[in-house]
């Protein structure tokens, strides 16, 4: 069992003081306050070793503190696979900065038609040069957003994949996102299902989550496992 690490991945240690009401509710939920009061609480937590790691708030602003614990974990695991979930490929391309050039990046883009009929959000030159870099790019039908979501569009009555994605969101956007994309590289065989490897997911832009997940093929999601949770928000 992992002692949390309260990192605060992009933010500073003034940053989570800010944050107290929602710093001590983490804290006592962890069972890790201590005599010394918050201060202490956070000193202790902000040096600890362990893998699992809790950003205070979700968005972007994590996602440069993510991809290096991720870049960390997938060292440590020899795990050669990240699947990053992108929209306009900028997380795609933060990622070819920070992870080590022996880990295979595969970028999971929005559906076209996701934003509006027949538009595509990564264009095709970030398409293309990520290629260029080496990074495999998927764009397919979401796993827990395709018909499913025509029929609650239509009918006003929701389906089980979202009935899916809705219950995962209990853990956080990201984590829900994770889990969705490497359900998609199984499907494309981007991915083995006897292989681990570890998927990052955000809430609206970049990210503030990543996993590490034995993957499987939708029509088998409960043979996917997660693993660990590198990372992800405290609040969201």
């Amino acid at each position: 069992m992992y002692r949390m690490h309260l990192s605060g991945v992009g933010m500073t240690e003034a940053d989570l003081m800010e944050e107290s009401s929602g710093t001590e509710h983490l804290l006592r939920r962890t069972g890790m306050c201590f005599r010394g009061g918050k201060k202490s609480c956070l000193n202790h937590l902000l040096t600890a070793t362990s893998p699992a790691v809790i950003s205070i708030n979700r968005g972007g602003g994590n996602t440069k503190g993510v991809l290096e614990a991720v870049s960390k974990r997938a060292k440590e695991l020899s795990i050669g696979k990240v699947l990053i979930a992108t929209c306009s490929g900028r997380t795609a391309f933060e990622a070819l900065k920070i992870l080590d050039k022996d880990i295979k990046i595969i970028a999971v883009s929005h559906v076209t038609g996701y934003a509006k009929p027949d538009f595509q959000e990564l264009e095709e030159k970030d398409r293309g040069e990520l290629e260029s870099h080496g990074v495999k790019v998927l764009t397919c039908q979401h796993a827990f957003g395709g018909v499913g979501r025509g029929v609650r569009n239509k009918l006003d009555t929701y389906q089980v994949d979202e009935i899916m994605a809705h219950t995962l969101r209990v853990f956080g956007q990201g984590v829900k996102v994770a889990i969705e994309v490497t359900l998609m590289a199984a499907d494309a065989g981007l991915v083995r299902t006897d292989e681990d490897v570890i998927s990052v997911g955000g809430t609206a832009q970049g990210v503030d989550s990543a996993l590490v997940l034995k993957p499987a093929n939708s029509a088998r999601f409960f043979d996917l496992k997660v693993r660990e949770v590198i990372c992800k928000p405290a609040i969201f």
